[in-house]
């Protein structure tokens, strides 16, 4: 541009085309294109010959081409086309920028970038919160777990709410619900969700869906709408989806503990109300403002919550006391043959007789596994004592730290006391004793008497009902003396056998 206009001042102030040219080393043609015109033509871009890139053209639109047919999660990269391409063709050396260039260039062209543009939205108070799941990893009870994360977000305030769930199942679906609604101390007038198994059960053209039976309940009970997105179109509720990832990255890293998933989810909530106190880029007041602005244009909660609980019934008792509740087994301490009513929920199991709770049971989603609680066997135990031993319940209880070796050290100390079925027996009662005065009492009472050098059942029940070792020493109480009174030594009979004996002659001597 400045070459123009020297060129063109040049020639007004009288200088000939031939002694521009000279002057400035150009072209006498670019000399009349300056004279004729201030702005420069455009240049005409040289094509560059691509020796490297050009034989492999061809394989690269073939890729590109089969794109077309393939899932968009499932597309070639750039770089998996370079990879690919060094495989197929090693004899063929491109560098990665190369390609790179070339086929983001054909994306384009060919309509395989995937890009779009989104317009930025506007919620008013109240307008609409979005629903989603997450996948995550905690520790519970020191076991890497993998877990599924509920969330609900307002998309006026920008608030939100997260829980964990073992699994994503409709029960756990709808208590996230009513644990959001009770965060937010309101409903949202219109929830927007995607197509998820737990509320659609098919999808019609457009933005129709046939909704499962307990969705549209819900849906009524607490009174609000239900929108869904387009199939494989989760910018359509983009807000929840950068909730999301901006939980997870300050909230679950690095990966959570928690002794179980209760103490996770308190951990949880406390987090999103520790988030309340931030403020969103683009926004002047903290999300706890805005909470505050929105609240009283929530919807009220109901008075009374949803039944979420799945109900089965009729169930049978087969004939090792256990109840088939969806894949797995669950004992019961009722006869064989009996029909029962099982509740489901998202973590729990309850299983009911006559309009009784007779059972209940940590909810598992395994295929074909027991959950045997050793409390309901012993009745039949005490009947059938040999089969205690080697019982499944015992072992279970074993596996899960509810039988620590003292109680087998006490066991056996029974057995040598009373025999095998009586010693079973007398460690019945001190189990039922522990159901129901405390299980960690009754640990620390057979701990003690095993210190003690104590072997029988009403000394050990003796040590659960007394106080406390502080109380006994403001009382001066030795308990080694109010044990003594327990270990007596069992009585021999051979002198009362002398009185058996026949006199000689079959008559008594008397004297």
């Amino acid at each position: 541009m400045e070459l123009f206009e020297q060129l063109r001042l040049g020639y007004a102030a009288g200088e000939t085309i031939k002694s521009l040219a000279k002057k400035h080393g150009i072209h006498r043609r670019m000399v009349r294109q300056a004279i004729t015109s201030a702005i420069p033509p455009d240049r005409k871009k040289t094509f560059r010959q691509q020796p490297k890139l050009g034989p492999l053209k061809e394989h690269i639109e073939r890729m590109l081409e089969a794109d077309r047919q393939a899932p968009r999660k499932q597309r070639h990269t750039a770089h998996r086309v370079w990879t690919r391409l060094r495989e197929e063709h090693p004899e063929l050396l491109v560098a990665e920028p190369t390609v790179r260039r070339y086929v983001g260039q054909r994306k384009r062209e060919l309509g395989l970038n995937g890009r779009e543009v989104f317009v930025p939205q506007s919620y008013h108070w109240d307008q609409e919160a979005q629903v989603d799941w997450f996948e995550a990893v905690a520790k519970l009870g020191g076991e890497r777990r993998k877990l599924q994360f509920f969330a609900m977000r307002s998309m006026a305030s920008g608030d939100a709410f997260h829980r964990a769930y073992t699994n994503a199942t409709q029960q756990a679906f709808l208590e996230g619900h009513e644990h959001a609604f009770a965060y937010f101390d309101g409903v949202f007038g219109t929830l927007r969700y995607d197509n998820l198994a737990s509320a659609v059960k098919k999808i019609l053209r457009g933005r129709q869906r046939v909704e499962t039976e307990r969705i549209i309940a819900f849906r009524s009970h607490w009174g609000f709408k239900s929108e869904y997105c387009n199939p494989a179109s989760g910018n359509e509720k983009g807000g929840v989806e950068g909730e999301l990832g901006w939980y997870r990255r300050n909230w679950l890293v690095p990966v959570p503990e928690a002794e179980d998933l209760e103490s996770l989810n308190q951990r949880l909530l406390a987090a999103c109300v520790a988030s309340r106190s931030r403020t969103i880029s683009g926004r002047d007041i903290t999300v706890a403002e805005a909470c505050r602005m929105e609240q009283p244009h929530l919807l009220p909660r109901a008075e009374e919550s949803f039944g979420i609980h799945e109900t089965l019934y009729p169930l049978i008792v087969d004939g090792k006391g256990r109840v088939k509740v969806k894949t797995n087994w669950y004992s019961t301490p009722l006869w064989p043959g009996l029909r029962v009513t099982a509740r489901v929920w998202p973590s729990l199991i309850g299983i009911e007789h006559d309009g009784k709770c007779v059972a209940r049971h940590p909810r598992h989603y395994g295929r074909g596994h027991q959950i045997l609680n050793l409390e309901h066997y012993l009745d039949v135990l005490e009947k059938k004592p040999g089969a205690m031993a080697g019982s499944t319940p015992l072992e279970q209880w074993r596996q899960a730290g509810r039988w620590p070796e003292c109680l087998d050290r006490i066991w056996k100390k029974l057995d040598e006391r009373h025999g095998k079925s009586g010693g079973t027996r007398e460690m019945i009662t001190l189990v039922r004793a522990g159901l129901g005065g405390g299980w960690d009492r009754l640990i620390r009472a057979v701990e003690e008497a095993l210190r003690l050098g104590v072997s029988d059942a009403a000394a050990v029940l003796h040590i659960l009902h007394m106080p406390d070792a502080d109380e006994r020493k403001r009382y001066a109480l030795a308990l080694s003396e109010e044990l003594a009174q327990f270990e007596r030594p069992q009585p021999v009979m051979d002198q009362y056998d002398l009185l058996l004996a026949t006199p000689p002659y079959g008559k008594a001597v008397i004297q």
